[in-house]
């Protein structure tokens, strides 16, 4: 064999294995990057100095147009400048945090959440997506379904929290996203929301009852309220979804304590 006749054992199929292997591997460090538009570099306790990425690096600042105006940034620059009302259970690095307060209300654990938008979400055609039923327009409940509106809302401790007094539509995807509730208070009568997810109905026609074993009676008090009683924004529902998930950790003592 003559010296470069290198054809004579290389083949196409291993060509072409070796230009998928250098595709495959630039794939992955295309993607690891982009992954990390949201959430990095972490930040870190052990020094202010030290810039917790990974490799690769981050990608650089990518501007993205929304369908209804305005544009977002990532990665972004600012962080989350809010108080964290929890302290290090122990003094090594990535101790867990025990809350130093109401974690429900605090947004500590199950119960943090984003700082989103505090702007409704909207649908395709730049409308309000999630709506009460009164303002709903052709919207309603199927009669052969179970209606929760007038039905009593049982909390995790057996007792009656209030009254379903409407159901909050999705018009882009066609379903009950929260229930609305009247509650007693200290400041009197209010209105909140519950997340459909945390519902469950029970019991016969005339007799029903929306259980929900998030939270107690007392604590509906403390839900999150909205600003406008007939629409709710980004911030808004992750605010009431994280109240609702803290509540499956923090609602009793006995819900932070081994299950054995």
């Amino acid at each position: 064999m003559s010296t470069g006749a290198f054809t004579s054992y290389i083949d196409v199929a291993q060509i072409a294995l070796y230009v998928f292997w250098v595709f495959f591997a630039l794939l992955i460090f295309y993607l690891r990057r982009e992954d990390k538009r949201e959430g990095y570099p972490l930040e870190s306790d052990r020094s202010d100095r030290v810039t917790v990425q990974g490799f690769p690096s981050l990608p650089d600042p990518k501007t993205f147009h929304l369908h209804h105006g305005g544009t977002v940034t990532a990665p972004r620059t600012e962080s989350d400048t809010r108080t964290i009302h929890a302290e290090p259970a122990s003094y090594f690095p990535g101790a867990p945090l025990m809350p130093t307060g109401n974690p429900m209300t605090d947004a500590v654990g199950p119960a943090s959440y984003a700082q989103r938008a505090n702007t409704p979400d909207l649908t395709a055609e730049g409308a309000v997506k999630i709506v009460p039923l009164r303002t709903a327009g052709d919207f309603y409940l199927e009669p052969r379904d179970p209606d929760p509106r007038g039905c009593p809302v049982v909390a995790a401790d057996g007792q009656t929290a209030g009254t379903v007094v409407d159901a909050w539509v999705d018009r882009a995807e066609v379903l009950i996203r929260y229930l609305e509730v009247e509650v007693s208070g200290p400041e009197g009568q209010r209105r909140v929301m519950l997340p459909m997810t945390c519902v469950r109905m029970g019991g016969k026609r005339g007799a029903r009852k929306v259980r929900v074993n998030a939270i107690t009676a007392a604590q509906f008090a403390d839900v999150p309220s909205l600003a406008n009683p007939e629409q709710i924004t980004l911030l808004e529902e992750d605010r009431i979804c994280a109240y609702y998930a803290g509540g499956n950790l923090y609602a009793t003592p006995q819900r932070q304590e081994p299950v054995l």
